[in-house]
Order: C-alpha cells, then sequence, then structure tokens
C-alpha cells in the first residue's frame, strides 16, 4: 500500500469522525476533504473540483428547483389538507394513505420540502384526533425515505452512486433500475410500520411545549357565513369548523339576536356571524382549505378568504407605542399597512363586537393578512427607533394554483418520459424542464436560484473527490480484494450483503451522499475483482445509503422530525433497527436475483 493510499486513509477517518460528531457542517467537511486531497497531492486540483461539473452534481441543482416550482405550486400543501379528513374518520387509514402518498411523491421530489410542508399539517392532525406527534413523525420520514428508493430522481444519492458508475466508464442509471427493488422494499417498509413500528413509537404529548412551538396562540374572531355556504343547515357540532379545524363558537349573531356558547345541535344559517375563539395555525388550515376548494362564501374579520399571494402576521404593540389607546379604525389600518386584521388577542379577550373598535394596549397582538410584497416595508417600521410594533411572526399563505400545478407536472412529465426512453441524458431533461418553467413564468431565475440547496451541491462535489482519491492510489482495489477474500467464495449474495452492511452503518453516523461516494468505487472495484457485472453491487450501495432509520443524523428528513417532535435519539433505533434488518435481508437476497 503506497503512501498516496494511507493519507487517503487517515483523511477518510478523520472525516467520519468528524461527519459523526457534527464538529462543522456537512458541506464544510466535504470542502475540507476535498482541499486535503489536493494539498497532499493525492489528486490533482482539477479533479478536485471536477465534482462541481459532473453530471450528478447538476441534475441535483436542477432537481431542486423542480421540486420548488411544485411547492410553489400549492399542489403538495393541498394534498396535505385533504388528508386530515381520513385521519379524523379511520386513523390506522390515515397513517397508511399518508405514508403512501409521501413515498409516491418522494420517488419524483426532493423529500426534504415534502417533509417541510407536511411536518406541521401532521402536528395539528396528531392533536385533532387526540395523538400523539410522535407517533406520526417518524413514519413521515421514513416513508419519504422509502418513496425516494424507488426511482433515480429520488433522491440526490442515487443520482450520485449513477454519477460515478459513469465516471468508471460503466453505464449510468436509468430512470426506473431501483423500482423492482425499490418497491419490494417499500411494501414491506409499509407492512413493517403498520404491524410493529406504530406500535413501538413513543407516546409523548408534551402539547405546551409544541404549541408554543408551533406559534400556537389563542385568538378570537368573528366569521360570517355568505350565501352558498356548505355551513347552512348543518349542526354546529358536524360542522367543519368544529370537527376538523376545531374552532370554538363562542357566540352566534342572527337578524339582531345573539345566542351566547350555542349547543352542538344549533344549526347554522347564511349570514350568521359567528364569534370563534380559534389560533393562528387553525386560521391558516381555514384559509387554505377554503382556497383549496375556491370556497367563496365565508368571511373572516370582515375579509372574504379569496386573497391572493398574502402571508399571515402577528403584530404586537410594544411599550409607548403610538398606537396604544387608538383602534384599528383610526389607525386606517387596511390602508397604511396593506393587511387585512383577521383577530386580535386583546388580554385573551376582545372588549368590543368588531375588530376595528377595539382599543390597542400595550402587549396587544393584531393576527392580520399582509399582501408579500408590502412585507418589507413593515419589517422596516419595525426597525425604526420608534417601533409602533414587533412582528412576531410570519406564516405565508400558498396558493393552490392550478394552471401552473398542470405546467409543472408536465415539465416533471417530460423529464421522467424522456430520461426513460434514453431520448435525452437526466441532466438535460432537469435543465430543459426547468428553462421551460422560467419561460412560462411559473418560477423566476431568483427563485431557481433560492431553490437550490447550495448545501448539497457542495457536499456532493467534494465527496466526489474520494472516489477520484481511491482511483488514484489503488485503495478501491486493496479494499474489494479484502472483501472478496472474506465474502467472495460464499457468492454475490453475500458480497452484496457484506457491502450493504457496511454502506448501511457508515450512513448512520455520517452523510449519506458522502457514504455513497466512499463505497461506490468500492463496489465497482469488487464486481471487477470478481470478474462480474457491478450493477448489482452499486444498487446496494445506493439502497443502504438512503436506508437510514436508526438514527435522527443518518438522513436529513430523519433530523427535521428529531427535532420538531423533540424525540430521542433511541426512538428511532426502537422502530429503526428492525426496519434496517428487514432491509437488508430483502435487498440481500431479491438485488442479486433482480440485477442479474
Amino acid at each position: 500500500m503506497g503512501t498516496g493510499a494511507i493519507i487517503t486513509i487517515i483523511i477518510i477517518v478523520i472525516a467520519v469522525v468528524l461527519f459523526a460528531t457534527e464538529a462543522f457542517s456537512l458541506d464544510l467537511v466535504a470542502m475540507l476533504i476535498m482541499i486535503s486531497l489536493i494539498l497532499t497531492g493525492v489528486i490533482s486540483p482539477e479533479q478536485g473540483v471536477a465534482g462541481f461539473s459532473n453530471a450528478a452534481t447538476i441534475t441535483v441543482a436542477f432537481m431542486f428547483v423542480l421540486s420548488a416550482a411544485l411547492l410553489k405550486t400549492g399542489a403538495l400543501q393541498s394534498v396535505a389538507h385533504q388528508l386530515s379528513s381520513v385521519f379524523i374518520k379511520n386513523h390506522r387509514l390515515g397513517m397508511f394513505l399518508m405514508m403512501f402518498l409521501i413515498a409516491i411523491i418522494s420517488a419524483f421530489v426532493n423529500n426534504t420540502p415534502v417533509v417541510a410542508v407536511f411536518i406541521p399539517v401532521v402536528v395539528q392532525i396528531a392533536y385533532r384526533t387526540g395523538q400523539a406527534p410522535t407517533k406520526m413523525l417518524i413514519p413521515l420520514s421514513f416513508a419519504s425515505i422509502m418513496g425516494g428508493m424507488c426511482t433515480l430522481v429520488g433522491t440526490s444519492t442515487n443520482i450520485l452512486v449513477s454519477g460515478i458508475a459513469t465516471q468508471y466508464g460503466l453505464a449510468p442509471f436509468q430512470m426506473f433500475d431501483l423500482t423492482p427493488i425499490g418497491i419490494v422494499l417499500l411494501v414491506g417498509g409499509l407492512i413493517y410500520m403498520g404491524l410493529f413500528g406504530l406500535r413501538w413509537l413513543p407516546d409523548r404529548r408534551k402539547e405546551n411545549a409544541l404549541d408554543e412551538k408551533f406559534g400556537i396562540k389563542d385568538y378570537v374572531t368573528d366569521i360570517e357565513l355568505l350565501e352558498g355556504s356548505a355551513l347552512n343547515g348543518q349542526r354546529i357540532m358536524d360542522s367543519t369548523l368544529v370537527k376538523e379545524l376545531e374552532m370554538d363558537i363562542i357566540e352566534v349573531y342572527r337578524a339582531g339576536t345573539r345566542f351566547t356558547l350555542p349547543p352542538g345541535d344549533f344549526r347554522l344559517q347564511v349570514r350568521d356571524h359567528l364569534k370563534v375563539r380559534c389560533n393562528i395555525k387553525k386560521l391558516k388550515a381555514l384559509k387554505e382549505r377554503v382556497k383549496i376548494v375556491e370556497d367563496k362564501t365565508l368571511m373572516v374579520g370582515g375579509h372574504s378568504l379569496g386573497e391572493k399571494n398574502t402571508t399571515l402576521v402577528e403584530m404586537v404593540i410594544t411599550v409607548g407605542s403610538t398606537y396604544q389607546n387608538k383602534n384599528l379604525k383610526s389607525l386606517d389600518f387596511r390602508r397604511a399597512f396593506r393587511a387585512i386584521p383577521l383577530a386580535i388577542r386583546h388580554r385573551n379577550e376582545v372588549l368590543h363586537e368588531h375588530l376595528y373598535k377595539v382599543p390597542l394596549l400595550a402587549g396587544d397582538v393584531i393576527l392580520a393578512e399582509v399582501k408579500q410584497h408590502y412585507i418589507s416595508n413593515l419589517k422596516q417600521l419595525e426597525s425604526g427607533p420608534n417601533a409602533p410594533f414587533v412582528l412576531l411572526s410570519e406564516d405565508k399563505l400558498t396558493d393552490f394554483n392550478k394552471r401552473q400545478f398542470i405546467i409543472v407536472i408536465l415539465a416533471i412529465c417530460f423529464m421522467v418520459v424522456t430520461a426513460s426512453l434514453g431520448l435525452l441524458p437526466i441532466m438535460v431533461a432537469a435543465i430543459s424542464s426547468v428553462l421551460s418553467l422560467v419561460l412560462l413564468k411559473c418560477i423566476s431565475m431568483k427563485e431557481m436560484y433560492e431553490a437550490i440547496n447550495w448545501k448539497i451541491i457542495f457536499l456532493l462535489a467534494g465527496a466526489l473527490s474520494l472516489g477520484s482519491a481511491m482511483q488514484n492510489t489503488n485503495l478501491d482495489q486493496y479494499i474489494a480484494t479484502f472483501i472478496v477474500g472474506q465474502l467472495g467464495d460464499m457468492g454475490p449474495a453475500f458480497v452484496v450483503a457484506g457491502l450493504y452492511l457496511t454502506t448501511s452503518l457508515l450512513t448512520e453516523i455520517m452523510s449519506n451522499s458522502a457514504t455513497a461516494a466512499l463505497l461506490a468505487p468500492i463496489a465497482i472495484a469488487t464486481a471487477n475483482t470478481m470478474g462480474i457485472e457491478a450493477t448489482p453491487f452499486l444498487i446496494a450501495v445506493t439502497i443502504a445509503a438512503s436506508a437510514s432509520f436508526m438514527t435522527p443524523i443518518g438522513y436529513h428528513t430523519n433530523t427535521m422530525v428529531y427535532s420538531a417532535g423533540e424525540y430521542r435519539f433511541t426512538d428511532f433505533f426502537k422502530v429503526g433497527v428492525g426496519l434496517n434488518l428487514l432491509f437488508l435481508l430483502l435487498s440481500s437476497l431479491l438485488i442479486p436475483y433482480l440485477y442479474a
């Protein structure tokens, strides 16, 4: 073993420690790997930066943009909120549908934004159905991981391994090469979670902590039922407001008569004014629900819910504010702030009938809907020397845009079809799809740049230098010879199992992309040493690099739900170890058969 190989091993060991301890960010570690290999002469400067121009890196960058374009249409939010009614009727069916839909979406869309969209919705569904969020968030992440294994574009790791195969002169993965084993693992994973995993999830109901975490605060506001409202004639107990959004109807005003704390069998009528107690998330859910079905039959705070391109903000009146003892009408609130007041939290009660007449005091919180382009003006006013208010939070509302949704879906289909039929390389197909969306004004160039997760791009580019280092120093051949010596006589299935297990254990403590970049060259060298096709070994590495279920740090969606659900490290191990073993068994038995 030469000096270069020893240096590479030392750098790899240090990198694994840095990845595992999270002493530095993942992208920084990847860049340190690259520059260390260049400075020690293991690879040339050209080889070091080649990862930035690699087809895999570029493809992943444009896949982020496609995901952002789909997210912008509001389609994912629509699916998320429509699922809530299923959960209320049948929680187990809701869990299965949620995991299945997340998996299908994640097979074609980057799973990070998918999970980000569903986390707050899942938390609210948990509360509405009397479940702990800890029973639902890990399945959300696991489903996105399993879905990502089913196609080439399901996750950046798949594209990365395909790119490494191309570097070694092998054929790249086709769009659905991973689908046979991916579907088997998805079905097996769903069955496992249904029979065992859901039972072993913790049941922790820290509602106060989570409420605070998600900014949930009580407000009192008015809702008016307009002509054509689906709530007309419904009993309060059967209405969407109560059954799904859990709004407390504390008063109904009808034709001069006031009904305080109406009973559950009280029937609502058109032109009723309802005084309801709720929180910002429930108001947002109501707005999004109305927009999904294009319902224009409700008014909140004297305002229709049909506004486009808006944001919900919470404005706290400061001590000494010039707004104290004034009301929204005297402030000309609507015109001055381009804002519509939806609710006011005023000492936990509304003192007057209408929002515009409530005298404001220090500490009062105004929940308002503001045009997105005016947010910067509010922030500028807030940062002034005598700021009359502080923006406590802002919550962007995404409208469901059918036209853009159809265009984005057609663009994604174009990419999938042309790449799977071999008409265009996946990189060219992804770039073409994104540019078509820019030309059709579904996404701007600024939004395109902002959509790309540059942390992942730098991670991929830096990690790819490991492959060049192992190839230059023949380290991949040394390791391959060792693997074949230990497992080769037992047959390819045992070699697949060995590669899968090694990749699986490494990806639990370091980045899955870095693990794939490290093990893929070894898989190719092992196949060459055995004189057989490399595809089964590469598939094993690809699947194992994503199949991270035992720790919250092995995959980024695990980390997301780990924080949101306030899990413990051991929660993932309890549920994930069995899933990891199941995937190891299925992959070891089926990959040699499916990819012989």
